[in-house]
C-alpha cells in the first residue's frame, strides 16, 4: 500500500502515520517527493485494512499496490532514479552511457589495450570479467582476484570507472575493493542471498535479466536489492532463451519501454550476449537506443580471434570506434 500525504503535511503528521503502520506489524518507508511525501507500506502478505490510516491528519489517499515489487515500481517512486558512478550518471534525460571491454580479463596487457581502445572511442565505463560463470567446467573460468587488479589498473590509467561480475557472497569484499559497479549475471538473477548482500553494500549494482525470467521476476529480483537499502540499481536486458537457434539468445527490446513505464530504475541493453554474433551488435545497439535504453554494454577485444571467451560476439577496436561514431549521429537525432 502507498499512503499519499498532503503537500502541507507536517513532520509530526507523517511520523504519526508511520507509527500507525508500525503498530500493524508492518514497515513504513517514507518516500519524499518534490511536491509531497508518500509512505510505502511493506511486509504485508495480503490486503491491508486502511480504515484507520486514511482518517489520520495529513493523509490524502491510500493506494493499494498488488505487485510483488513495490520499491522499484513507479507507484512507490514516481521520480526516475539516476545512478551515479563517479562522474558518470545513468538515467532518464541523460545521454545513454556505453560500457565496453572484453568478456574475460585474460592478462594485464589485454586489459590495458582494451581500456585504451574503448576510452579513445568514447566509452564511459570499462567492463571485464574476473570471475566467469561458464556453461562447461573445462572452459576458461577467469583470473579471479588477479584479474580484478588488472581491471582496476586499466580503469585508472584510462580514467574510466569499472564494472565486473560477482558470483558468490565470498567474492564481494574483493570485488567491492576493485570495482565501481557490481554486476549480477543472468545465472545469478535469482540468487536471493547474493542479491540481499549486494543490497547491503553502497556500490551501484548492474542486474542482468535471467535467461528465462519474466518481467515481473526481473523487477522482483531488483526489489531484493533495493529492499536492503541500495537504490542504485541498473537493469540490463541481455536476451532471453526461446526456441530460436539462429542467435545466441532472443533480444527482447520490448522490455525497455515497458520497464521505463513500470519502474523508476534505469535500463541498459547488452546486444553482444543477446545476439552472440559480431555483425548484429551494431544494428541492435542502435535499435536499443531507439527503444529508449539508458545505455549499452558492448564486448570489445583487441584480438577477438584469440579471445578465451565470446570472441565471436566481440567487436574489434576499429569496429567499436565505427559503432561509436554511428551512435553519435543517432543520439543527435534522438535529441541528446
Amino acid at each position: 500500500m502507498l499512503i499519499v500525504m498532503n503537500h502541507s503535511a507536517t513532520q509530526e503528521q507523517i511520523r504519526s502515520v508511520e507509527k500507525a503502520v508500525e503498530a500493524m506489524g508492518l514497515q513504513a518507508s517514507p518516500i519524499p517527493g518534490s511536491e509531497r511525501t508518500a509512505i510505502g507500506v511493506l511486509g504485508n502478505q495480503g490486503y491491508v485494512d486502511d480504515s484507520t490510516i486514511r482518517e489520520l491528519p495529513g493523509v490524502v489517499e491510500c493506494i493499494h499496490v498488488s505487485k510483488p515489487y513495490k520499491l522499484v515500481s513507479r507507484d512507490f517512486h514516481p521520480e526516475p532514479t539516476i545512478v551515479e558512478v563517479g562522474p558518470v550518471k545513468i538515467g532518464n534525460g541523460l545521454p545513454p552511457v556505453v560500457m565496453a571491454g572484453p568478456c574475460s580479463i585474460e592478462s594485464e596487457a589485454q586489459m590495458l589495450a582494451s581500456a585504451r581502445v574503448v576510452k579513445a572511442a568514447g566509452a564511459q565505463i570499462l567492463r571485464g570479467g574476473a570471475f566467469k560463470p561458464r556453461t562447461g567446467p573445462h572452459s576458461f573460468q577467469g583470473l579471479g582476484v588477479e584479474g580484478l587488479k588488472y581491471l582496476r589498473r586499466a580503469g585508472d590509467e584510462a580514467g574510466l570507472p569499472v564494472v565486473t561480475e560477482v558470483m558468490r557472497i565470498e567474492q564481494l569484499d574483493d570485488v567491492c575493493r576493485y570495482a565501481d559497479i557490481l554486476q549480477i549475471g543472468a545465472r545469478n538473477m535469482q540468487n536471493f542471498d547474493l542479491l540481499k548482500e549486494v543490497g547491503k553494500r553502497r556500490h551501484p549494482v548492474l542486474l542482468k535479466r535471467g535467461m528465462s525470467a519474466t518481467l515481473e521476476e526481473f523487477l522482483a529480483a531488483a526489489e531484493y536489492i533495493v529492499a536492503e537499502g541500495n537504490g542504485q540499481v541498473i537493469l540490463c536486458e541481455r536476451g532471453i532463451r526461446t526456441f530460436e537457434k539462429a542467435t545466441r539468445n532472443t533480444l527482447d527490446l520490448s522490455i525497455v519501454p515497458l520497464i521505463r513505464k513500470m519502474s523508476h530504475l534505469p535500463i541498459i541493453v547488452d546486444p553482444s550476449h543477446a545476439t552472440g554474433i559480431r555483425a548484429l551488435v551494431p544494428v541492435m545497439s542502435k535499435a536499443a537506443l531507439v527503444a529508449g535504453a539508458h545505455g549499452l554494454m558492448v564486448e570489445v577485444h583487441p584480438e577477438p580471434e584469440k579471445a578465451l571467451c565470446d570472441g565471436a560476439q566481440s567487436l574489434t577496436g576499429e569496429g567499436f570506434a565505427t559503432l561509436m561514431g554511428e551512435l553519435s549521429g543517432l543520439l543527435k537525432y534522438l535529441g541528446y
